[in-house]
């Protein structure tokens, strides 16, 4: 007891000398208090104690109301102290009077334990409500059996037209088939091994891929290997990612001609479209597997022609391409936070047939659509887009999630012109490639608030009636929704002012836009707001934080260290949201982790070039911002133990009417089974990687939480449902079909080496039994 007050007393005056709560002070005073009386073998300690719990619960009660989570870490130490100082009391180790300050201490024990019971049964970040709307099948789509982009159409809208699986008998969902890949990370991989792919199917025939880019095209109805695909890619430790989200599909129609209106090649009548790490572009023969001989050569051209910069690694093709009739749409992600100096993101549209170059849409050029040449190549660092595109064919517009001009956490050498598109969406005639609107979600982005999820399009009802809507999930927690024929703002989203204050030689924007639609923190964080797995690392994370700066969202990184909130991470990530356009319902899976981004002065151990030094292979830790003046060493903010430092719930699932566009239901989901020593299902709200799939009949289903579940939701209100164990992370979207006269729930299962989840080699599919 005198060990801990000594250590709640110098924390507590540290923590108040920052301008935190002055409660660990007292709380140390006390148990220093309570030590001295001990020793005396007074039993006046046991008035001391006792009224010191009590201080405790009120103050932690008005810190966090009956927030369970938050009030573990405030009572963890305190309360079995007190059954110790009664245990205590019971060998009768104290001089009387004894029995009045022992039936005090009990009561106030017993009021802490009854205070912490009625906590478990109320969650303040619960939302409860219902959207009990039948399907209008007028709004939605016909019911198709197959699966046939990456996001169930280049809609984006992770959604299946399917009914047969329904809220009513999603219980009796049991497993199919499994299918191992086979393939697993070696030593010489990148670091962050992951197996994020969502297949696609067509006919009787699924189509995935692993890792290492291996293309598997399985049964649909059994899950038997009919081809596979190795690309043999090239993979280093210093990669920053290694992974294959998907692959795209095209089907030749009859009397088909390239965009110069030549008949189409008469070989691969339907192609499997392969992007890889390693930076190529690979089609294939998806009924044998073969490459086809008219796409470039030989099946394959390279993503580095007409780059600068050519090192492996340094672009890579993780997500599938945009298949439309004529053209093949491609970004790609590019190392993140080496040098000013790095590949172009720019955006390429090929011939779908023969893998010419037909457009390019280079966001830093002054002439965005200037092509390439022997003489000219494409602006180093210019934006890229990572993520999945969306598109609509009948407005002949593909909408672009971007990235930011490297790197991210810098942009004082950045021009006007160089970032007009960072952090964008910008909309781009299929054909041509040329810009027909863009919208700016973060205006100077140094916090790498990039766009990082594909854009679902759906026709919503307004005021003006129905309107072609694009709903752009973004990782400050914003969903901006937009007219996709033009861009206008369908939700408000203001312009606000943030933080000032940009490390030297930097500026910042005045302002930037928060969506009306957003699941963003509402409030500031403070001190209060921290947390730990125990009363002591809670009041480190409380130190840390207040030595941190932070302002709110958009506090510049700084060389004092700048807590970012949302983090890197972001609130949406790749796997997007899934919607019902019958029903007019959103599902989301918004995360919230808090990361530090510390600013580091060039110097000695902090070169301003490259020499000899190779990349991490990882977006955290320090990154050498080559170029700048500054390195950044990015972190989660967590606690000495590991821990995050904010409260949970660090993810939710949410529903929102798109008739209204307001947060009907949302709830806390993921439990700590999977990621804490003792593996107790104990729900706290995870973080998550990867995106919900929705299904006509009514369920939301997701796989990405930090415990390795498949679970069903019932999307009327966010009822969990139906749930099944997996055997690795499944990191992953989602998606159905139906086979044989069934449908089928579909789920990758690798696991993400970063993330912290189990590896695995699976993927499985459910039917109804």
């Amino acid at each position: 007891m005198l060990a801990i007050g000594v250590y709640f007393l110098l924390g507590g005056i540290w923590l108040t000398v920052l301008g935190g709560s002055p409660f660990y002070v007292l709380s140390g005073g006390f148990l220093l208090g309570t030590a001295w009386l001990l020793y005396k073998k007074s039993a006046y300690a046991l008035l001391v104690y006792a009224t010191l719990l009590l201080v405790t619960l009120v103050w932690a009660l008005f810190e966090r109301g009956l927030d369970f989570w938050s009030l573990v870490p405030r009572l963890d130490i305190l309360g079995p102290l007190g059954l110790v100082l009664l245990l205590y009391v019971a060998t009768g180790s104290l001089r009387a009077p004894v029995r009045v300050p022992m039936m005090f201490l009990s009561g106030t024990v017993v009021v802490g334990l009854a205070v912490l019971m009625v906590s478990t049964l109320h969650d303040p970040y619960d939302v409860a409500g219902t959207i009990d709307r039948p399907p209008v099948e007028s709004v939605g789509p016909v019911a198709s059996k197959d699966w046939t982009a990456w996001g169930g159409s280049g809609l984006g809208n992770h959604y299946s037209a399917l009914t047969q699986i329904t809220a009513e008998n999603v219980k009796h969902l049991k497993l199919a088939w499994e299918f191992r890949t086979g393939d697993f990370r070696v030593a010489s991989d990148s670091g962050e091994t992951t197996n994020e792919a969502t297949p696609l199917k067509i006919g009787n025939v699924l189509y995935t891929c692993s890792a290492h880019q291996i293309v598997f095209a399985l049964d649909a109805a059994t899950g038997r290997l009919k081809w596979k695909y190795d690309p043999h890619i090239v993979s280093r430790p210093e990669f920053q990612h290694l992974t294959c989200r998907g692959v795209s599909y095209h089907e030749t129609k009859p009397g088909a001609t390239t965009i110069d209106g030549v008949p189409a090649p008469q070989d691969c009548p339907e192609r499997i479209f392969l992007p890889t790490n390693d930076a190529r572009m690979i089609a294939l023969d998806a009924e044998t597997g073969k490459p086809c001989e008219s796409f470039g050569q030989h099946g394959e051209i390279s993503l580095k022609e007409y780059e600068d910069v050519t090192i492996p690694g340094f672009y890579e093709g993780t997500s599938p391409p945009v298949v439309t009739d004529q053209v093949l749409i491609m970004g790609g992600c590019v190392i993140d936070n080496w040098s000013t100096h790095e590949p172009s993101g720019a955006i390429r549209g090929f011939d779908i047939y023969t893998g010419k170059l037909l457009w390019a849409f280079d966001a830093s050029n002054p002439d965005p659509n200037e092509m390439p040449s022997a003489t000219h190549h494409f602006t180093p660092s210019s934006p890229n887009s990572w993520a999945v595109s969306a598109v609509d064919e009948n407005l002949g517009l593909v909408y672009v999630p971007l990235g930011t001009q490297d790197p991210d956490i810098w942009g004082g050498n950045r021009t006007v012109a160089s970032e007009r598109y960072d952090s964008s969406l910008v909309a781009l005639d299929v054909k041509t490639g040329k810009l027909r609107w863009s919208y700016q979600n973060v205006h100077h982005d140094l916090w790498d608030m990039d766009l990082p999820s594909q854009p679902a399009l759906v026709d919503v009802t307004t005021a003006a009636g129905k309107v072609p809507a694009i709903y752009i999930p973004a990782k400050t927690g914003n969903i901006f929704v937009l007219d996709r024929r033009n861009g206008h703002l369908i939700v408000p989203a203001p312009e606000t002012k943030v933080p000032q204050g940009a490390a030297p030689g930097d500026h910042l924007s005045p302002t930037q836009p928060f969506s009306d639609l957003s699941f963003r923190p509402r409030a500031i964080l403070t001190d209060a707001d921290m947390w730990g797995a125990t009363s002591f690392d809670q009041l480190m994370c409380r130190i840390i934080f207040k030595r941190l700066r932070y302002e709110g969202p958009f506090t510049p990184p700084s060389t004092q260290g700048t807590l970012a909130y949302p983090g890197d991470v972001g609130m949406f990530e790749w796997g997007g949201v899934g919607i019902d356009p019958g029903r007019q319902i959103m599902i989301a899976n918004p995360t919230s982790i808090p990361f530090v981004q510390r600013l580091v002065p060039r110097g000695p151990n902090n070169p301003a070039q490259p020499g000899a030094t190779l990349p991490a292979g990882s977006e955290t830790g320090v990154q050498p911002m080559f170029g700048t003046p500054f390195g950044v060493n990015l972190n989660v903010f967590l606690s000495p133990l590991g821990l995050p430092c904010m409260a949970p719930p660090w993810g939710t699932i949410a529903a929102v009417d798109l008739k209204t566009h307001k947060i009907v239901w949302q709830h806390r989901i993921g439990t700590i089974q999977d990621s804490s020593p003792v593996p107790l299902p104990i729900k706290v709200g995870t973080p998550m990687l990867g995106g919900p799939l929705v299904t006509a009949g009514g369920l939301a289903f997701l796989s990405s939480t930090l415990d390795d579940y498949i679970r069903a939701f019932d999307v009327r209100t966010g009822k969990m449902v139906w749930q099944d164990r997996l055997p690795a992370g499944g990191q992953s979207d989602p998606m159905s079909y139906e086979a044989d006269g069934r449908q089928f729930i579909v789920t990758t299962d690798g696991g993400h080496q970063t993330f912290g989840t189990k590896m695995g080699d699976y993927i499985r599919a459910y039917t109804l039994q």
